[in-house]
């Protein structure tokens, strides 16, 4: 695709919008990419659910190479995933397991890829009651590995929240594994390491032990 967006979505001023970059670190000890969106409208977007589609060329097994292959992309809120009341600036993930298609890449091939993440949000305007779909898209090079977003919401001496937008798509940089298949190893090593392992070809031979001094 030439870091050429397929997906260029219209301008949605003062609606909902999308942070500019994905970003790539640990979250609840797994490897995440995880993306902000928030709702910038009047009236409250309800029954909202996000999903996503990762287009890339792919080569089957029998040599047949698919121009744009469809991989569906599943994210998570902490809030849950579906019929989200959208009131407040959102944080998704999409957790890169052994079933995900960012498994096998890593922060020094990234760039190297050649995909797009079309990110997808339906949802209810509860003013209107009329449904929706807005959707950005991420490129390799609008992917940051090693980040995460910075805080936006905090709380006020009255106890109110505050949400600063000026840090929406602000990134920090963390320490983060360069590869999810080495995390999980590494995981899975302490592992076993920690519940340790009976060896059943090991045998305890007993010693006499022999007085080199007795004549």
């Amino acid at each position: 695709m030439d870091s050429a967006k397929i997906s260029r979505p219209k301008k949605r001023a003062k609606t909902i919008t999308f942070s500019k970059n994905a970003v790539i670190s640990k979250r609840g000890g797994k490897l995440c990419l995880l993306i902000r969106v928030a709702n910038l409208r009047k009236s409250l977007l309800i029954g909202s659910h996000i999903y996503g589609k990762l287009l890339k060329t792919t080569v089957t097994p029998e040599g047949e190479t698919i121009i744009l292959d469809q991989i569906n992309i599943n994210f998570v809120v902490d809030a849950g995933n579906e019929n989200l009341f959208f009131i407040s600036p959102l944080t998704i993930y999409h957790v890169i397991d052994h079933n995900s298609p960012f498994f096998h890449m890593a922060a020094e091939t990234l760039s190297q890829q050649d995909f797009e993440l079309v990110v997808f949000l339906d949802g209810t305007v509860e003013s209107t009651s009329a449904t929706c779909q807005v959707r950005t898209s991420y490129v390799p090079e609008e992917v940051l590995w090693g980040y995460r977003f910075a805080p936006i919401v905090s709380k006020t001496k009255e106890g109110k929240y505050r949400v600063d937008f000026h840090n929406f798509s602000k990134t920090v940089e963390v320490d983060t594994p360069h590869c999810a298949m080495c995390l999980y190893n590494e995981r899975d090593a302490r592992a076993k390491m920690k519940r340790g392992y009976d060896n059943p070809t090991f045998v305890l031979s007993e010693v006499n032990e022999t007085d080199d001094t007795k004549m």
